[in-house]
């Protein structure tokens, strides 16, 4: 063991040796530190020019990715609406998509949980991956179905992540911190939200925790996939908050009411989902089968009740909860059809559906008490999607993306209060909860979302077990 500088200039004393000795054992002994050090800093230096260097690989891959992705989508959204009668297809394409993933899919039809897993524990991700979830996307949304985009791009992002670090062999935290800068591409050059993209790669896979560790990885990822993205063509909307109040008591106390609710509908929404994919394999033995009456079910609630606007992206309602046209049978519409589309197997993601049941709810509520309805439809946009994600970090930074800073204040107070509200629910099953939402949840430390509502419902089984 080397001795301390210090113990050296006292024994150098104690035994009379000179102090040009002594001091020349201590500068020998600092160099040698520093030369330690040197070496260790130039090896993390290299690793991580390596990582920074496949992440901005692996961006503009998914950048013009979603450019493909977005491209092919604007196609089967102008198609549908020009041929209504392709909403016939939606059992052709529930039961075939049923069958590919079941026979050819490997573990992809865990979706975004499989990247989650992946990114935690280092799990491998099939190439195949990518191809199904691209045309199986690009027909649920060409026949109807109502889902959302970021599903599908967080899973061709993750996709090309883990195969750019197995080709290079990365493990550890080098491939975790490349597969959360995949994320963080995939959000940001789909949404055009570069900011929020780099913080939902660092948020997405946990509750309660940011990983700064991949800070640097994934605001590279995030804004070379939006600039690729961009460049090869995409253009984004944009809806604008046309006046921001005052931090009066009056309109504070209807934001808190209003951020409760969209907490409440976040919680609903992926309640509603499970609800739905748990009826069907309750009632039927046979995955094409269930495949095939969840079709038929989305497609007669369509016919019957005329909800065609309904299907696919459903963008109009975000700009009508802009414009305060909307009203509580529209969020409750966009909803249903969500959880009867993704319950029933069909590939999408859900964050558009979700802007557009939180934005057309908070411009209805910007209506009824007399609040500008865009700014309301923005906090409703953003609360329903950072509740039912929870990712409260992530959702401030993309009201900044999505409509600058002037409303931040209500932006964190929306965030913060939604995504307390929801619990430890949301549509990751996969997410590891680090730090409970609260102390009343604290049991549930160390367990994923999906590990949680399992206990509760054995739980619940087992009072009514009791009492029969």
């Amino acid at each position: 063991m080397p001795v301390p500088p210090t113990d050296m200039l006292r024994r150098a004393r104690r035994h009379g040796t000179g102090f040009v000795s002594a001091l020349g054992l201590e500068l020998a002994h600092t160099e040698r530190m520093l030369a330690d050090d040197a070496a260790r800093d130039w090896d993390n230096m290299r690793a991580s020019m390596r990582t920074l260097a496949l992440t901005v690989l692996v961006s503009a891959l998914m950048g013009a990715a979603a450019w493909a992705f977005l491209t092919a989508l604007g196609i089967a959204t102008s198609a549908r609406e020009r041929h209504l009668w392709l909403f016939a297809l939606l059992p052709v394409v529930s039961v075939a998509t049923a069958w590919i993933y079941r026979n050819h899919g490997l573990r992809a039809a865990r979706g975004n949980n499989l990247v989650i897993d992946s990114s935690v524990t280092g799990t491998p991700i099939h190439a195949r991956m990518a191809v199904l979830t691209f045309f199986c996307s690009i027909a649920t949304h060409l026949a109807g179905g109502s889902a959302g985009r970021e599903g599908t791009a967080v899973q061709i992002g993750g996709t090309i992540a883990s195969n750019v670090a197995g080709i290079f062999r990365l493990g550890g935290r080098d491939r975790q911190d490349l597969m959360l800068a995949g994320i963080s591409a995939a959000f940001g050059g789909v949404f055009g939200t570069p900011l929020a993209g780099a913080f939902f790669g660092m948020e997405m896979c946990t509750i309660g925790k940011l990983n700064y560790s991949a800070g640097l990885y994934c605001l590279v990822g995030s804004f070379t996939g939006d600039a690729v993205a961009r460049l090869c063509g995409v253009h984004h909307s944009v809806n604008v908050i046309s006046s921001v109040p005052t931090m009066e008591p009056a309109t504070l106390a209807i934001v808190v009411v209003s951020s409760i609710v969209f907490g409440l509908v976040a919680r609903l929404f992926s309640l509603a989902i499970r609800a739905v994919r748990k009826f069907y394999a309750a009632r039927f033995t046979s995955y094409l089968a269930a495949a095939l009456a969840g079709s038929l079910v989305l497609l007669a609630t369509y016919a019957v009740f005329g909800l065609y606007r309904y299907g696919g992206l459903s963008e109009w309602l975000v700009g009508a909860g802009f414009s305060g046209r909307t009203g509580p049978l529209d969020a409750l519409a966009k909803l249903v059809m969500t959880a009867l589309t993704l319950g029933a197997g069909f590939q999408g993601g859900e964050v558009t559906p979700l802007f557009g049941i939180g934005a057309s709810l908070g411009g209805w509520v910007g209506q009824i008490s007399d609040i500008e309805p865009s700014f309301m439809a923005a906090l409703g946009m953003i609360g329903v999607f950072g509740a039912a994600l929870n990712v409260p970090i992530t959702t401030v930074m993309l009201a900044v993306d999505l409509f600058g800073g002037q409303a931040a204040n209500w932006f964190v107070i929306v965030a913060f209060i939604s995504y307390l509200v929801a619990g430890h629910r949301g549509v990751y099953p996969a997410q590891r909860i680090v730090t409970p939402k609260r102390r009343s949840l604290a049991a549930d430390e160390g367990e994923t979302v999906e590990a949680v509502i399992a206990g509760e419902r054995a739980s619940v089984t087992e009072s009514e077990g009791e009492r029969a």
